[in-house]
Parts: structure tokens; sequence; C-alpha cells
């Protein structure tokens, strides 16, 4: 039997930024205020992000640019990690670099062989202000560090090249989504 709220079970679905809305391309700012209302944005993530069944999302997404995301990722061995950090930093970020394809729910129905370390390190706190460490690999790695790019102002595109990266901006630039 579960214990404890589901995350999201109470939030509201909230309109995702789609790439070139300048919020999704910007640094987002340090949270300074714990109050209800990063709960309630925290709430409205993981509902929004169960909504468009992704394994993460970061505050541009849903057009808030706050240091803010939330997860609910397997790693490669199917072990669910399930959470929140506010005020992210990526410490580490090493291991053997993976060509993997990677989507974004701020590009729907795209993706790209993008290249990410297997193991990934967040640091940073809940919504109390306490301090959290996250350690990654494998796919959660994959996470951590695309969540941490989005808040930094960046998505997973900025780390294709080549090919690649002219076949998914060609096919973002026709999507029925960017207009």
């Amino acid at each position: 039997m579960r214990h404890g709220t589901i995350p999201g079970a109470s939030g509201r679905v909230r309109p995702l930024t789609l790439l070139g809305d300048p919020v999704l391309h910007a640094p987002c700012e340090e949270v300074t205020d714990f109050g209800p209302e990063l709960a309630r944005l925290v709430e409205d993530m993981f509902a929004t992000m169960y909504a468009a069944r992704g394994v993460g999302l970061a505050a541009n997404q849903v057009g808030v640019g706050r240091r803010v995301f939330v997860y609910d990722c397997p790693d490669d061995e199917d072990v669910r990690h399930l959470g929140h950090v506010v005020n992210p930093k990526l410490v580490e970020a090493d291991g053997v670099t993976v060509r993997g394809p990677e989507g974004c729910l701020s590009l729907p129905g795209l993706e790209a062989g993008t290249p990410r370390f297997d193991h990934a390190v967040v640091e940073g706190v809940d919504l109390r202000g306490e301090p959290v460490q996250v350690h990654g690999t494998g796919w959660f790695a994959r996470c951590l560090q695309h969540e941490c790019d989005h808040l930094d102002g960046g998505v997973y595109t900025d780390r294709v090249t080549g090919w690649r990266r002219r076949r998914v901006l060609r096919a973002a630039a026709k999507a029925p989504w960017n207009v």
C-alpha cells in the first residue's frame, strides 16, 4: 500500500512552452521564496509532466523562469527515481559518454541522438530549503543533465551536432506545434 500523496494529484496541468519561447532560452533565477507558491508550482509541474508522459520537467517548460525541476525517471537498471530539486547545480557529470535518443516535452514528437555522460550528481534543496543530493546513472543521469540544461537556458538540440542537429531543427521548423 502506498503511503502519502501522489505527486501531481492535486496539481493543474499547465501549458508547455515550446522551442523558440524566450523563457525556454534564458537562464532561470534562483528560488528565494520557499512558501506555498513554490509548493503549488512543483505540484503543477508533476501534473503537467505526467499528463505529457514525460520523465522530467523544468519550471521554464511551464513558463516560470525559476530554478526548479521535477522527475519520475528510471535508470538503466529500471529503478524508479522520483522527486524534485530546487536551485539545482550539476556538480558531477562524468563516466562514459553515451549518444542516445533524447526528446523533450518542449519539442513534442522529436528526438535526436544526444551525447551525455552516464553518471551525474545534482545538488540543491527541497521545498523546505533542506539540502538534497541526487545521484543518477544511465537514463536517469541523462534526465538530470537534460533538466539542468533547461534551467541554464539550453535545450538538448544545443548539444547535437552535424547532420543530427540539422535534421532535428528542420523537423522542428516543420512541426505542427511550431507556428
